[in-house]
């Protein structure tokens, strides 16, 4: 038998949470002196903390463990709570993986700090168009890539196509649930189907800004055409554009080769 701290320097487990194991029934002591109070441990026990400290280790919660261990869950069930447990731990690396492509987009920024690109900003007259558009609430911005598919599905079926491009309808800027627009320019009207709705796309005066690079640098020419129509004078009237002028394929965020303009529908104070 192995008093607490012995037991604790053995298994490698602190006696803080030895204690705290003992509070909620999870490992309790083998013995318990009921003159002094100590805690007494035997070495038979160290299997069972053992595989508490691999299930913590998955991420399953201490009532989780309990349950486990206690043997009163059917094996449906335990597939269950790691496969929820397994859908999560992707989760969480596809967040994390997203957050360090917008730190490493950040770092480039901060490189090129020095040498920002020289954006020109010109206000041109935009003719209607006649579009074929897909819109949808998107988890992110790039999320809008997937409505794409369903557009091209309909409109190859005509053999028509063109420029793709995108209208984010959200009135204020917002990182999460966007209500996105993904579009393809088309020449002639074809019948809609599906999700596939067919329009014009209004005309208007627009603030145009031409942006070689990478999308998720994109904040830097939101950035100048922002304060260029706030100091000349003008206010947004419509949902702004992104017009995909050339992307190759498979499309990535970080291509810096990509060609993009963005216009925002404008009118003067």
């Amino acid at each position: 038998m192995f008093k607490i701290g012995d037991f604790s320097r053995l298994s490698q487990v602190s006696v803080k949470t030895l204690r705290y194991y003992d509070e909620i029934g999870l490992l309790k002591p083998s013995e318990i002196d009921r003159f002094t109070g100590y805690r007494y441990y035997s070495v038979d026990q160290l299997p069972r903390l053992n595989r508490i400290l691999a299930l913590k280790d998955l991420g399953l919660t201490l009532a989780q463990i309990a349950q486990l261990l206690n043997g009163d869950l059917p094996a449906a069930e335990i597939r269950g709570m790691l496969k929820l447990r397994q859908a999560e731990i992707e989760q969480n690396i596809e967040e994390e993986q997203a957050r360090l492509a917008r730190v490493e987009a950040r770092l480039r920024q901060i490189e090129m700090e020095g040498n920002m690109p020289d954006y020109e900003i010109v206000i041109k007259p935009v003719e209607p168009r006649l579009i074929a558009s897909v819109r949808d609430i998107v988890p992110t911005f790039p999320d809008v890539g997937r409505l794409y598919g369903e557009l091209m599905t309909h409109l190859g079926q005509y053999k028509a196509g063109g420029i793709n491009a995108a209208i984010w309808h959200d009135e204020g800027y917002k990182d999460h649930d966007i209500d996105a627009e993904a579009v393809v320019f088309i020449q002639s009207r074809v019948p809609e189907g599906g999700r596939v709705k067919i329009r014009e796309l209004s005309g208007a005066m627009a603030a145009s800004i031409v942006h070689n690079g990478a999308y998720n640098t994109l904040s830097q020419a939101y950035d100048a055409i922002g304060k260029w129509i706030e100091a000349n004078g003008y206010r947004i009237v419509a949902a702004p554009r992104e017009i995909y002028l050339y992307c190759p394929e498979p499309v990535r965020q970080d291509d810096l080769s990509c060609v993009t303009e963005i216009q925002f529908p404008v009118e003067k104070l």
